[in-house]
């Protein structure tokens, strides 16, 4: 045990025994008991550092997520979201400030600091507004709503986003960031203040006036759907024609800088490939992939990638790593070695799932959700915080950690000067540090250095390993550490498939742990409902769309990649939960939050396809993958439905909607289902598998006839399956289309041949 978990736990049980001497109120013992239940944990550090300088903790305090108790010590009045605070500004008649962000905002950080650790700012809220504070992360059905009325007032949005509302949860006015005092033409926050309260006092009947018009648009805009009878029939084109036309041609990605991840864009670009046999379309994303890989978006030491780039060349990035991305990339990094056979795209979706596991993978397996861009460069000022500042180096960093003759080899191989090599410093933080970028490979540095390549490679290589360890050394960025059930589908899908395309089996058992993991503590077997995110031992709020969407994905690739029917089974169980409290009975398609949702002015229906696709797109294609699996009529003319409902919207804004496009595609190409009759261990069927994994294939569906209880389940639904038999005495394959079937096959070869067959898409 270090030094500073002693500390930690020392101080927690101080405050916890001082707590029983002098009977102050149970909030303390609850402090204490947070602090000693992690030491380790960043945010228990956090809040003993705090207590120790003697700063009173607000209500917030109660909560669990690691955002709300960054904000816990702030002189402000802070709410969580609720009725008590609703209750509280109708009884004052006080307009309410939201603020939304999450933990690993840097903007929301700065405002933090600016505003809300200002004494002087939190008593000019405390005494004009209800103060509330949201982590966006934990509920998403609040932030999409309140951020949809700051766009519209604003033509703008970001985090972290400030709103105000009426006692009624009506916004009347909003934007993002804003410095505590005017500059630059820009107002300042305590001047808004003031001139909203102003606002409220003599014109409150204008207020409540505009907030009622505002909320009736929002609502007609964000809950309903024009239906149409048929499907967009040439969307797939325009939407591939708007990525054709904003293409960076010498950078790779879409559309000037920032440049983010948009891995919706990927899929859809290498399913169109695939579809309409047009090579710009995976070449496009292939390139991009590339480009996104040597740029300083990826972490060249310990892998995965940050959140997007501020420039258009992929080299400087925002710092914070998102589970989302991860998950995200690692499945397009998959399709693309799929694709290509390229092992280059398979050592970069390893790199990211090993970074994964070592950094984002609770002890009981479910997976965190993000690393800050933020961390202290100087141990004896943790509160001071730097972006970048893990993953930077200076060239006297670099010579002092591997030797000057190694440090001139790994400067040259990854861009790094002793300026620095930042050449788009937005906020002027990074000084002479260096972003770690591909700039040169092996075989441009053996001329430089007098070396073979090999040899550069291992230099750089050991250098490499070098250099994690001495980061290692270094203050880390705050994790959060919350277990969001959707994210957690997303990473379960990329470790699952990586387990059967890359024939990797800890990948398989990661996958599994981690659905483990979430049906134990974020699922109700009683009622079906899933919860929204998990940490320190508790489960809360009501799963979203995108809960129950992402981890039927999840649990589909989960079923393919280990052939355990209750994977299955209950994916088709929390598949007709999520129908029946997410469906739109008069519109079709689905709401994002659930029929029992409280505390909202509205439900949302979102289609947008944006760093994560949108629910819908997912909850769809879940439905047609498990309508092929099991011949299961209801859900695949729910989808239908559900495709129809939005079609017009589709067609209206195409580069909005790749993902959403690429199930519409996919509803309308002919199910592949690959049945494999076999003992799923045996050597025989894993060959079997090796073929059937090596193919891109999207509307490819994966079966196993084990001839036990899973194969007579399956039977119940589709009664095909159940004399589908191995062949004298060899596994076989069924390669079916809506279950009208080949001859089976026992030759690796011939199944190849089968599957190479299919080619494009067949409509």
């Amino acid at each position: 045990m270090n030094r500073r978990t002693i500390y930690i736990l020392l101080l927690a049980i101080a405050l916890y025994g001082c707590s029983q001497e002098t009977g102050p109120s149970a909030r303390w013992q609850r402090i204490a008991q947070k602090i000693a239940e992690d030491p380790m944990n960043h945010t228990s550090e956090f809040v003993a550092r705090q207590l120790e300088k003697g700063l009173k903790a607000n209500r917030l305090i109660e909560e669990k997520s690691p955002y709300l108790l960054q904000h816990a010590f702030n002189p402000v009045d802070w709410f969580p979201w609720g009725q008590e605070a609703f209750d509280r500004a109708k009884k004052e008649n006080k307009p309410i400030f939201l603020s939304v962000g999450y933990s690993t905002c840097h903007w929301c950080h700065v405002m933090e600091h600016e505003s809300f650790e200002n004494v002087d700012v939190a008593a000019e809220m405390n005494a004009r507004f209800i103060n509330i504070k949201v982590d966006r992360e934990e509920r998403p059905d609040v932030d999409r709503v309140y951020m949809a009325a700051v766009q519209g007032l604003t033509g703008t949005g970001g985090w972290p986003m400030s709103v105000f509302l009426t006692p009624d949860l009506k916004p009347f006015w909003g934007g993002t960031y804003f410095p505590p005092h005017g500059q630059h033409g820009r107002p300042g926050f305590v001047d808004i203040l003031r001139r909203i309260d102003d606002a409220w006092q003599n014109q409150h009947n204008e207020i409540v006036k505009s907030a009622a018009e505002i909320t009736e648009a929002l609502q007609k805009q964000m809950s309903g759907v024009t239906k149409s009878d048929e499907l967009a029939i040439s969307v797939a084109d325009s939407v591939y024609e708007a990525f054709r036309d904003s293409y960076d041609v010498n950078y790779g990605g879409f559309g000037p800088a920032p440049k983010f991840p948009r891995p919706s864009v990927f899929q859809f670009l290498f399913q169109y490939a695939k579809a309409r046999g047009v090579g710009l379309a995976s070449d496009m994303a292939l390139t991009t992939l590339q480009k996104m890989y040597a740029g300083g978006m990826y972490d060249h030491l310990g892998g995965g990638f940050h959140r997007y780039s501020v420039d258009a060349f992929w080299r400087v990035p925002h710092f914070e790593k998102m589970l989302y991305d991860q998950a995200q990339l690692a499945n397009v990094y998959l399709d693309a070695y799929q694709i290509t056979n390229d092992d280059f795209y398979a050592q970069v979706a390893r790199d990211v799932l090993e970074y994964v596991r070592r950094e984002m993978t609770s002890a009981e397996g479910g997976f965190y959700s993000a690393e800050d861009a933020d961390s202290a460069p100087d141990p004896a000022s943790p509160d001071h915080k730097v972006e970048g500042a893990f993953y930077m180096w200076t060239t006297a960093e670099l010579k002092r950690m591997v030797g000057k003759d190694v440090g001139e080899i790994f400067a040259a191989a990854y861009g790094i000067a002793p300026e620095g090599n930042t050449i788009n410093d937005p906020h002027g933080e990074f000084g002479s540090s260096n972003v770690l970028y591909a700039a040169y490979g092996a075989d441009s540095l053996s001329k430089r250095f007098g070396k073979s390549p090999k040899e550069i490679e291992k230099v750089i290589q050991q250098a490499r390993a070098d250099l994690f360890a001495a980061r290692e050394n270094r203050l880390r960025p705050l994790r959060d550490d919350k277990i969001i059930t959707s994210w957690n589908g997303l990473m379960i899908s990329a470790f699952a498939r990586a387990g059967l395309i890359l024939d990797a089996p800890e990948y398989t058992q990661a996958a599994r742990t981690a659905t483990d993991f979430v049906l134990q503590h974020l699922h109700d077997a009683g009622s079906g409902a899933l919860f929204r995110r998990f940490r320190s031992g508790e489960a809360r709020y009501p799963g979203h769309l995108d809960d129950y969407a992402y981890l039927l994905i999840g649990l589909i690739d989960v079923y393919e990649a280990s052939a355990e029917i209750s994977y299955l089974q209950k994916a088709e169980r929390i598949a007709g939960s999520m129908i029946e409290r997410f469906w739109d009975t008069e519109h079709g398609a689905f709401f994002d939050s659930a029929s029992e949702s409280k505390e909202l002015l509205f439900r949302s229906k979102e289609l947008y396809d944006g760093a994560e696709p949108s629910g819908n797109a997912i909850a769809i294609l879940a439905l047609l993958r498990l309508g092929r699996m099991l011949d299961h009529d209801a859900f695949l003319q729910r989808a239908e439905q559900a495709l129809k409902a939005v079609s017009s919207q589709i067609s209206s804004a195409p580069s909005a909607f790749p993902r959403l496009t690429a199930v519409l595609e996919l509803s309308r190409a002919r199910p592949i289902q690959i049945v494999l009759a076999g003992a799923p261990d045996s050597d025989d069927t894993r060959a079997l598998l090796t073929e059937a994994r090596c193919n891109y294939l999207p509307n490819r569906v994966v079966l196993f006839a084990d001839g036990g209880d899973g194969q007579e389940w399956l039977a119940g639904k589709t009664a095909a399956i159940g004399s589908m038999t191995p062949l004298n005495g060899k596994a076989a394959a069924y390669v079916c289309e809506n279950f009208a079937c080949e001859l089976p096959t026992s030759d690796p070869k011939a199944l190849a041949e089968l599957l190479g067959e299919r080619g494009q898409f067949r409509h």
